[in-house]
């Protein structure tokens, strides 16, 4: 029986990027070949990195608006490092917005670099909020700030306006929803959340950006080597590359992001409905930040873990602890997930409830 998969990452593809990536497993593009052994050097898969990176600008609408493209491996993590190596100047100021796990490590390897001011944060409040009213130094390099926080369940609704750069890490909620992409100077996501499998980072720069720091930076490092190189400065993660490129050219037959945001809000309200309606459930996010791909809630009573634990699993459900640094449950509703599981799910709940009282 197929899995109702709530996994926060790696996560949920659809299943027909699963279907036609296991198809170039055995035999890519006729080729006789397996998209695991052809040289990234190939014509065949050079064209799938051409047109992977076409999509990306296509869906996001910035073609022709100065941007390049990159697929790196070292997920998220290493980009913590890489961006202020490419965009703090030697002696320069860095501005971020500490909301979560992953922001709070984006600013650890940013310390690392050169002056690093944290403008706001909701770590007292166990990061259930996403912090307003704050004031981006304007003498900063760049600010910083992560769309949304998986672990916590909370999302920025609204970004800042700002003059410096704006970069954002948006590992679990690229390609959600509709967003003026052309405000910020660069954009990252690990693509095992909501593009791909593990193994493939997306990068999204403008350009105009690289070279101003001063620095001289390893060539591993150094985005211009790989913008001159068109992503391939080194072996890319081909296979991870190939199923990103199945699952945006999914996204665009399906509607592009417009339609996926019409999904999601759908898929989003349904759970936070029920958890709001159901007596023996609280979620944990601020109700004006709460997360439509990452949603966090909490059983009152816990004595009712355990018969919860066994229903859900009955129910062909995977996936829904919430992150070990937190507990609870947590429900990934990313792209690929179809709201017929998230009905699993509320069912679930709502049988549990006529179970107790």
């Amino acid at each position: 029986m197929k899995k109702h998969n709530f996994s926060a990452g790696p996560s949920i593809l659809p299943q027909e990027v699963f279907d036609k990536a296991a198809q170039a497993v055995l035999n890519f593009n006729n080729s006789g070949l397996s998209i695991l052994e052809i040289s990234h050097r190939s014509k065949d898969f050079v064209a799938v990195m051409d047109e992977a990176r076409a999509l990306v600008l296509e869906l996001m609408g910035l073609t022709g608006k100065g941007y390049q493209v990159l697929f790196l491996g070292g997920g998220a993590s290493l980009e913590f490092a890489r961006i202020p190596y490419n965009l703090l100047k030697d002696g320069g100021k860095a501005a971020y917005l500490d909301t979560g796990t992953w922001a709070a490590a984006a600013i650890k390897e940013a310390k690392f670099f050169g002056e690093t001011v944290i403008v706001a944060s909701s770590k007292a409040d166990n990061y259930n909020n996403i912090p307003k009213g704050y004031a981006i130094p304007a003498d900063a390099d760049y600010f910083h700030c992560t769309s949304n926080n998986t672990i916590f369940g909370t999302q920025i609704q609204e970004f800042p306006e700002t003059d410096i750069p704006l970069v954002c890490d948006m590992s679990s909620d690229i390609f959600s929803r509709q967003i003026d992409f052309s405000k910020f100077g660069l954009i990252y996501a690990g693509a095992q959340k909501n593009m791909g499998p593990a193994g493939a980072t997306l990068v999204v720069i403008k350009e105009e950006l690289l070279g101003k720091t001063g620095r001289t930076i390893p060539s591993m490092l150094d985005y211009k080597q790989h913008v001159d190189k068109e992503s391939m400065y080194n072996t890319p993660p081909v296979f991870a590359v190939y199923t990103s490129y199945l699952t945006l050219q999914w996204l665009k037959d399906n509607g592009g992001i417009e339609a996926a945001e019409k999904r999601n809000s759908a898929k989003a309200e349904l759970l936070y409905d029920e958890i709001d309606r159901n007596p023996l459930f609280v979620g944990t996010a601020k109700t004006e930040d709460r997360s439509k791909m990452n949603v966090c809630f909490l059983l009152k009573n816990e004595e009712h873990t355990e018969q919860f634990d066994k229903m859900w699993k009955a129910a062909g459900i995977s996936g829904l602890p919430g992150h070990r640094s937190v507990g609870g449950y947590r429900a990934s509703i990313y792209n690929a997930m179809p709201i017929e599981s998230v009905q699993v799910l509320v069912d679930v709940m709502q049988e549990l409830e006529k179970s107790i009282q």
